[in-house]
């Protein structure tokens, strides 16, 4: 097989994160395929910047998942999510997650954030987004247990 022409590297160690991306880009590596390669890097970096940051991020989306809560995607849902992204109950969330009052600016583009995607919105590309147009393009699922194997221990227990 061919030497890959470029590549698109992305290597994390930071205390228990570690996140290893790589792709080999060669002459036949369609655009979509790096972007969703980008897509996935800029996800798992989202994931976890801003708990780095100290932001207490659940409690944000609580508040998000309360601010959105029956809420369906349109235009007027947004018009009203933006209201209760302004109400002092939103201020008052914001303080409770960080600690840090420098990080505050960031936690409100955090809940901002959640609060658009909680309505179905999506601000940037993402993987997702990308394989329902791509259908080639599949989602990577999370390691850890296999889905069944739980059922499946239990099969085979003797009993």
């Amino acid at each position: 097989m061919d030497e890959p022409e470029e590549y698109v590297d992305f290597l994390v160690k930071y205390k228990d994160w570690i996140a290893i991306k790589r792709m080999g880009i060669r002459s036949n590596t369609k655009p979509e395929e790096i972007v969703f390669q980008l897509a996935g890097i800029r996800n798992a970096i989202d994931n976890r910047a801003f708990g780095i940051l100290g932001i207490k991020t659940n409690v944000l989306d609580s508040y998000a998942g309360e601010a959105t809560k029956g809420m369906r995607k349109s235009p007027d849902s947004l018009a009203e999510a933006a209201k209760r992204f302004g109400a002092s109950e939103a201020k008052s969330a914001i303080e409770q997650a960080c600690d840090n009052k420098d990080v505050k600016p960031l936690a409100e583009i955090y809940l901002l954030g959640k609060i658009i995607s909680n309505l179905g919105y999506d601000t940037s590309i993402n993987q997702v987004a990308m394989s329902k147009i791509w259908k080639n393009l599949k989602v990577p699922k999370p390691r850890g247990r296999v889905a069944g194997a739980k059922k499946k221990e239990q099969q085979q227990a003797p009993e």
